[in-house]
């Protein structure tokens, strides 16, 4: 009878899952990006700079900006806006902490100082806006007679219903004054550069932070079928619906689209992305001695079916080396119980589930999290699981099968010790997943 794997082999395997998280977590660091790509003669032409930054890297974007802007063009202190969790000090910036994922009262004062600041921007100056992962939520700004508990009453709805991001974000900029190019068409006749940190697939400018800064190609009609194909339209504030009824008529103006005059002197620079972070995890993988493969680099879905496809893919590898399955993207979770966890946490449990029924062997390890260090409303980035991780839930005296149905992701890997928690990381480029597998003894 062959022996079962070493514990010590587990323990260094998911040693080496969060060595490689951690190295894509590296490649988005937000202070090193904004540094890489802006020199103090790109200033040259403006006769002061306008500093904004929103997002969950803004205090490091803006602290790494602050320092190349030339002394004395820097126009006023500049503003930057972020979660309360990634809240520091940054020299010449006022620094504000706004909530995320749902917005607050800090947030909309915030994003009415942006506004009034933009605005008074002057031709021959410059508005340089950094722009990060959880945008949207950090600087609501209601459109029209729209409250902001209204808005996030229908953004609330929006998340739960398993909406993709792209969908909230179509909505989202037709219940704005500051999305879907609302802040690019603010500061005209002045000139604007945005430097951007990608959370995005595909890294769609219009849909990172819902695209304050870029032309909107989606309509109020588009508005109003995301809110009816996911369900929720007779479920939003009456305010919305009409909000959104007058713009589909005409009688409420539509964001700026492509072609639009407003943009003939804005900018963009893509300074981190998901896609740049799994690249630099393939090579952490392969320093590490295992055999790389890029399972997606657009993973996307129903989180605890892509598990359970990524565990029929895993069974039916031969696995005759230590290999590395990596993933970049971001899932979703059609909200059904009243537990606690995200979508990272609920891969992983689901994994743990599917490897189980399905006898996946040898040692194992998977990791799923989110880059900015937070899934869902928990303070887990992820978590990681293990052959093992069944059996220590079922001694905790937990049923896994019957948390995940209840989307009790958070408590199912509480009790096997297996959340991921970093902390806040400053940064946010979507999530990464990584399946390390060592042949079967």
């Amino acid at each position: 009878m062959k022996p079962l794997p070493d514990q010590t082999d587990l323990v260094l395997l998911r040693q080496d899952a969060l060595r490689i998280f951690q190295a894509g977590i590296a490649a988005a660091d937000p202070y090193q990006a904004v540094k890489h790509c802006l020199a103090p003669k790109l200033f040259d032409d403006y006769s002061k700079i306008h500093l904004i930054a929103f997002g969950k890297a803004a205090c490091a974007m803006a602290q790494a900006a602050q320092e190349i802007i030339p002394a004395g063009k820097l126009a006023d202190r500049g503003i930057a806006v972020t979660n309360y969790e990634n809240v520091s000090s940054v020299d010449n910036v006022d620094v504000i902490g706004a909530a995320h994922p749902l917005p607050d009262a800090a947030g909309l004062k915030a994003a009415q100082l942006i506004a009034e600041r933009v605005q008074n921007a002057q031709q021959n100056e410059l508005v340089l806006v950094l722009v990060s992962g959880g945008g949207s939520a950090l600087i609501p700004y209601p459109a029209g007679r729209i409250s902001l508990q209204e808005k996030i009453a229908a953004t609330d709805l929006l998340l739960a219903s398993g909406a993709a991001i792209n969908q909230v974000n179509c909505v989202r900029k037709h219940l704005s004054q500051l999305k879907g190019g609302g802040l690019a068409r603010m500061a005209a006749p002045a000139s604007l550069h945005a430097l951007i940190l990608s959370d995005v697939l595909g890294d769609d400018l219009s849909a990172i932070a819902s695209g304050p800064t870029v032309a909107d190609g989606t309509t109020y009609a588009d508005a109003i079928e995301v809110l009816k194909a996911n369900g929720v339209w007779d479920q939003v504030p009456s305010n919305v619906r009409q909000h959104l009824e007058q713009g589909d008529l005409s009688h409420i103006a539509e964001t700026p689209k492509p072609g639009d005059a407003i943009f003939n002197n804005t900018g963009h620079t893509l300074v981190g992305s998901n896609t740049i972070s799994v690249n630099a995890m393939l090579q952490a993988a392969q320093k590490l001695g295992y055999k790389t493969e890029l399972y997606s680099d657009h993973l996307c879905g129903e989180a605890r079916e892509e598990a359970e496809k990524l565990a029929t893919h895993a069974k039916a590898l031969t696995v005759n080396q230590p290999i590395a399955l990596l993933a970049g993207g971001e899932t979703t979770v059609t909200l059904k119980g009243a537990g606690r966890g995200g979508r990272n946490q609920e891969m992983a449990l689901a994994f743990a589930i599917a490897a189980e029924q399905q006898g996946l062997t040898g040692n194992w390890a998977f990791l799923s999290g989110g880059t900015d260090g937070r899934d869902g409303p928990t303070d887990a980035a992820g978590g990681i699981v293990d052959r093992d991780t069944i059996k220590r839930m079922t001694q905790a005296g937990v049923n896994p099968t019957g948390l995940l149905e209840n989307n009790d992701s958070y408590t199912a890997l509480k009790a096997s010790g297996d959340l991921v928690n970093t902390g806040a990381t400053g940064t946010n480029v979507a999530d990464l997943q990584i399946l390390l597998i060592q042949p079967a003894p």
